[in-house]
């Protein structure tokens, strides 16, 4: 039996994208299905359209399809992502996982594998309490936290996050460069 993989993520300027695909990217190879899922965007117009950025990924990213509860109902197993908002995930992703409830109540989030992966502006911008914020949540589903520890050399290479592929967009990192997408792979398999 395939096993069938949710990657579920809100990404603003696209580094939490790029940590997205490449996430799916290692669950692919190692054998699984996937959805690539990005939750609904809330922030007004005038805020993305002040960012260069947030505009043009907010135009991109389109073609991806939008998370449902459903695609959680329908995978074995999980992978999370948000850019870091205050050592917090961002409220996109938080408003999407309120929206489990239902699902959780029927007991269809427990015993299933989940992971997450983030990015912040600082090196020490709250990755590792943004992933452990999330984990709050997996622990609420009675699901099965798997991170990906100091398993590969790619972990190391990525700055070193046992909680989580973790990006750097700001002074001394190199965003979703070759080291972070390596991580996030390593990740999803």
């Amino acid at each position: 039996m395939t096993a069938k993989v949710a990657v579920i993520y809100y990404s603003a300027t696209g580094t939490v994208h790029a940590l997205a695909q490449a996430v799916a990217e290692g669950a692919a190879a190692a054998g699984a299905a996937v959805r690539l899922r990005r939750v609904a965007e809330l922030a007004p117009d005038g805020a993305i359209d002040a960012n260069p950025l947030w505009r043009r990924h907010a135009d991109a990213a389109a073609e991806v399809g939008e998370a449902a509860v459903e695609d959680l109902a329908w995978a074995d197993a999980f992978a999370f992502g948000t850019p870091t908002r205050f050592g917090a995930p961002a409220a996109q992703l938080k408003q999407f996982i309120d929206q489990t409830a239902g699902l959780w109540q029927e007991g269809g989030l427990a015993d299933k594998p989940v992971t997450a992966f983030t990015s912040a502006h600082h090196r020490h911008g709250g990755t590792e309490a943004t992933i452990l914020s999330l984990a709050n949540v997996f622990y609420h589903w009675g699901a099965l936290i798997v991170p990906p520890g100091f398993t590969d050399p790619a972990v190391h290479a990525a700055g070193g996050n046992p909680y989580g592929a973790s990006a750097v967009t700001g002074p001394g990192g190199d965003g979703a460069g070759p080291a972070a997408l390596d991580a996030a792979r390593h990740q999803g398999r």
